[in-house]
């Protein structure tokens, strides 16, 4: 026989209870039209309370365990961005036939509020980048990505991740990169087509990257100043950035 679940359990328990609670009742007072009259008004008021318990505490338990679940989420993204991510910002940036449009709009300000960061992301989520593969140190790139492989399959692995589907569209983004730069021996006499297939590879990966990264660095902004510090020292877009702080 199969163990009782407790729910089931304690709702047995309860049911009982009240059940025992009424007889008890009767049983002192003998007085059934006033246990019916509060019983009614009870069941009269079951409907409101199922409303409150549904739509307002459900809800405030939800949001807080969203809540909860966005910091552990963001706690990902910045081992990501720590561990292969502003590196990878760096390294993609060569390959970039306008660096200095990123350099103009990527190096933050200090005093941006909520406004600029919503403004940047709408800015790049339509910018297309363009990408020249001999332009950067594709070898270079191949083997960074080659040494992340397994730190990006364990990011995948992560099942709050699903809730983070443009994270997760980047995680893949890189993965597909990495599958594909890894496969190919040597870079030195690849075809044409080879090549623009190569550069659409990058630049999606590119370009997701970037807009994740300023979803980042405005979390870091609003929650965490000192991390954002660092962040902006050492900005792969910046290139006077300096992780050294010097004296005014």
């Amino acid at each position: 026989m199969k163990r009782i679940h407790w729910k089931i359990l304690l709702s047995i328990v309860l049911v009982g209870s009240s059940v025992l609670l009424h007889l008890l009742h009767y049983a002192i007072f003998r007085d059934s039209h006033h246990i019916f009259i509060y019983l009614l008004g009870d069941l009269a008021f079951l409907p409101v309370s199922v409303l409150l318990v549904t739509l307002v505490i459900e809800h405030l338990i939800h949001k807080q365990e969203k809540n909860s679940m966005f910091k552990k989420l963001n706690m990902v993204i910045g081992a990501f961005f720590s561990e292969a991510g502003t590196e990878l910002l760096k390294l993609l940036w060569k390959f970039d036939k306008n660096p200095e449009y990123m350099e103009e709009h990527l190096v933050f300000n200090k005093d941006w509020k909520q406004k600029e960061y919503y403004e940047l992301k709408k800015k790049f989520n339509s910018h297309k980048p363009g990408l020249d593969i001999c332009k950067g140190d594709i070898e270079h790139l191949k083997k960074f990505l080659g040494e992340k492989r397994e730190f990006l399959l364990r990011l995948l692995e992560n099942p709050n991740l699903l809730e983070h589907e443009t994270f997760t569209n980047l995680l893949w983004g890189m993965f597909h990169l990495t599958e594909e730069l890894c496969a190919r021996p040597d870079f030195k006499r690849l075809p044409e087509a080879d090549c623009e297939h190569l550069e659409n590879d990058m630049k999606r990966a590119y370009s997701l990257l970037i807009a994740e990264w300023i979803v980042y660095m405005r979390h870091l902004y609003n929650s965490y100043p000192y991390l954002f510090s660092l962040a902006v020292r050492t900005n792969p877009f910046d290139i006077k950035a300096s992780v050294v702080i010097k004296s005014k």
